[in-house]
């Protein structure tokens, strides 16, 4: 029985283009493991130089994205967390929205690492400086 081409199960397809001796098509896939391909351990000349940097501006993106999402969190924790609280500090007594309470904490919080952290940045900057001069 005769079979079209490419329905016989013993059929291998092959490369259209005839076989020069020697002759390698460029680009071509060669034998497992040789050269480059999806076989060798090597990636081609072109995946190398495609890879692409970091940079300031992608950085800046991935910062805005997350903080669009803390935002979003946030605004979500604040109108659950309505029901007022009395608040006492230094003598003084208010009554506020529990979440702005406690969103006024964390801001005074990390203001305070902030003013902590720039004091010990200007100290190791000052140190840098008395040592270059030496």
């Amino acid at each position: 029985m005769s079979h079209a081409r490419g329905d016989d199960p013993g059929w291998v397809a092959k490369s259209e283009t005839p076989e020069v001796p020697g002759g390698e098509v460029p680009g071509a896939p060669g034998p497992a493991g040789s050269g480059p391909g999806p076989g060798s351990a090597e990636p081609p000349p072109q995946a190398k130089a495609r890879k692409l940097k970091p940079t300031r501006i992608s950085g800046t993106w991935i910062a805005v994205i997350v903080a669009i999402a803390v935002l979003a969190l946030l605004l979500i924790f604040i109108l659950q967390n309505l029901d007022p609280a009395t608040v006492n500090f230094l003598g003084a007594a208010g009554s506020m929205p529990l979440a702005v309470a406690m969103l006024f904490a964390a801001i005074a919080g990390a203001a305070l690492v902030a003013l902590v952290g720039g004091a010990r940045i200007l100290q190791l900057r000052k140190q840098a400086r008395r040592r270059h001069r030496r």
